[in-house]
């Protein structure tokens, strides 16, 4: 570790925490219907588009109607990518003639993006033509995060409302997420990508004449659009087969901090958001300093595991004063590839500037461990704010347990109903990610698939599910996904991390807005301090992570043990 690595930490995270605070108020204006200075501009775009629809943007939904119209919406999604992976042999916009996907293929890469996951069992430039990626990828980027955000904010118009039987309207909020927020930044982003160096044409290749005189074919394609709203929204899918870590998709270490800043901003600033929106900032900022302490604590350890090498290299002499370059881009270093590590993985992102299978033990264990915390630290653009916000509310009944006060959070008592439904949502994580993991790990031809024996090899199809389920995309290189096997149990896990998670969540948010909301008292307990924050992580890390050790203790910790034993696989 360096001085000048932890200075470059620093300065990502300081420029975030800088940022949070405007995006979020201009968020929170944004979903509270108020005139923005885009308004006068994108105001008639979105009446338009409610006239066109047949929305009515001032009759609002209950927790039943917003969640139905919310799974109908991304099952027209899935049907129509699923279709043009199928048919882009007929489509336009393919100059190499590429031919429609699979149908277990195409039904893995559809669940992917339509759940915000963005796994890819699959070469980008080798495989999808221009109208694939913008017309299905990119338009699902954008629509797979305003989802997430109208999610999350119609969770916290729960804690607003008292007595309500409504939520809000997942047609406006989903329209509103897309043009106010995700178009605009993304639009931005994408031109600031373009004068870094990134592509952004309709040309298939270019060719260059290398220095042996060979000539040799590069892939282009429109990669900055695609990279703006990739980040923005904690997509995570690359243009490229090797993301973030190819040169054209992230050619320099400023692109490379643009890219880690992207992926934190509005994922942190939609919790400052629900602080505005709640009338208490300061439950906002627990939240974020939870969040952060959990994420910072992720980037040490993984900078530590990297710089301090392989043991069994340093067994044989080799100088230690480089650590571990396995997998990493020079160009950005350790800390660099440490911190994209963790904040891919804190979020639901899945973007890699560097190959996680190339980690050391204690290195690959860090990311794999931060998804299997509940994708909150702070998770995707709004389903990390509706997942710490289930953390927080068993936290809340924790405490009231332990203190003999009536559990409540922002004026709304926490009773058993609320409880179940949490506890549901919290349990469909680890039996879907340890579930498939069993049957695959047991299974001869799961088992082929991976790329190395031993310990690192579970940690492949352990890290698969885990990446599926948690909706993030990133994955142990060494797993060949693109089997009937894999692609087929990938996507349903993709699906019931994704819609059996919020099904619970939204009946929570279903049961708390129809409750009365209650000034607090002398017997509440303090949500909006330093000691609630220490809960908090603590509950996340008991709850989400405790159950995980025991599959981690045969993949990741056996082999970091190995290694310091000087054994190979």
């Amino acid at each position: 570790m360096s001085i000048v690595g932890w200075l470059q930490i620093s300065l990502l995270f300081l420029a975030v925490l800088v940022a949070i605070k405007p995006l979020g108020l201009y968020m929170a204006h944004v979903f509270s219907g108020g005139r923005t200075w885009l308004s006068p501009v994108l105001a008639p775009v979105e009446k338009g588009f409610y006239r066109l629809s047949g929305v009515s943007p001032d009759k609002e939904q209950g927790a039943l109607g917003y969640t139905v119209s919310m799974l109908a919406f991304s099952l027209a999604g899935f049907a129509v990518l699923y279709a043009i992976l199928r048919l882009q042999a007929y489509l336009p916009l393919n100059p190499q003639g590429f031919a429609g996907m699979t149908p277990d293929l195409a039904f893995n890469t559809a669940m992917s993006f339509v759940t915000n996951t963005n796994w890819q069992n699959y070469g980008g430039e080798s495989t999808l033509s221009n109208f694939s990626q913008m017309a299905g990828l990119t338009v699902q980027n954008f629509l797979s995060a305003a989802t997430g955000m109208a999610l999350a904010v119609a969770f916290t118009r729960a804690f607003i409302r008292s007595k309500a039987t409504t939520l809000g309207n997942f047609w406006v909020d989903v329209t509103r997420a897309t043009l106010y927020i995700l178009l605009p930044l993304s639009l931005v982003t994408a031109l600031i990508f373009v004068a870094m160096g990134l592509p952004q044409t309709l040309d298939a290749s270019a060719t260059a004449t290398t220095l042996e005189g060979a000539n040799q074919v590069i892939s282009l394609g429109p990669v900055a659009s695609q990279e703006a709203i990739k980040q923005l929204g904690t997509n995570g899918g690359g243009f490229y087969n090797v993301n973030a870590a190819h040169p054209f998709e992230n050619p320099s270490a400023w692109s490379n901090f643009l890219n880690i800043f992207a992926m934190l901003w509005v994922s942190s600033a939609l919790v400052y958001t629900f602080g505005q929106m709640v009338g208490n900032r300061r439950q906002g900022w627990v939240l974020i300093a939870s969040m952060a302490a959990l994420l910072i604590a992720g980037v040490i350890a993984i900078y530590w595991a990297e710089t301090y090498g392989n043991p069994i290299l340093n067994a044989l002499g080799i100088d230690p004063s480089m650590g571990n370059m396995e997998g990493k881009e020079v160009r950005f270093g350790q800390a660099m590839t440490a911190l994209y590590a963790a904040v891919t993985t804190g979020l639901s992102d899945g973007g890699v500037n560097g190959m996680l299978g190339s980690f050391t033990g204690l290195g690959g264990l860090v990311p794999l461990f931060l998804i299997q915390l509940g994708e909150v630290l702070p998770g995707g653009v709004g389903s990390g704010l509706y997942g710490i916000l289930v953390f927080a509310l068993l936290s809340v009944f924790v405490a009231g347990l332990m203190v003999g006060r009536t559990p409540e959070f922002l004026g709304k008592k926490i009773e058993g109903r609320e409880m179940k439904y949490a506890m549901l949502a919290v349990l469909i994580l680890p039996l879907a990610i340890l579930g498939f993991t069993a049957i695959s790990a047991m299974s001869p031809f799961a088992v082929a698939a991976i790329g190395t024996p031993g310990p690192h090899g579970l940690s492949e199809i352990l890290y698969a599910y885990t990446s599926a389920v948690g909706n993030n995309g990133s994955a142990f290189g060494g797993l060949s996904g693109n089997t009937l096997w894999y692609n087929t149990t990938l996507g349903i896990a993709m699906l019931l991390g994704r819609f059996a998670y919020i099904v619970p969540v939204m009946a929570i948010a279903g049961s708390l807005a129809a409750k009365i909301k209650t000034p607090a008292s002398a017997g509440t307990f303090p949500t909006d301090g330093p000691l609630f924050a220490g809960l908090l992580i603590g509950i996340i890390l008991i709850v989400g992570g405790l159950q995980f050790f025991p599959a981690l203790a045969l993949g990741p910790i056996v082999e970091h043990l190995a290694m310091l034993a000087g054994q190979t696989f």
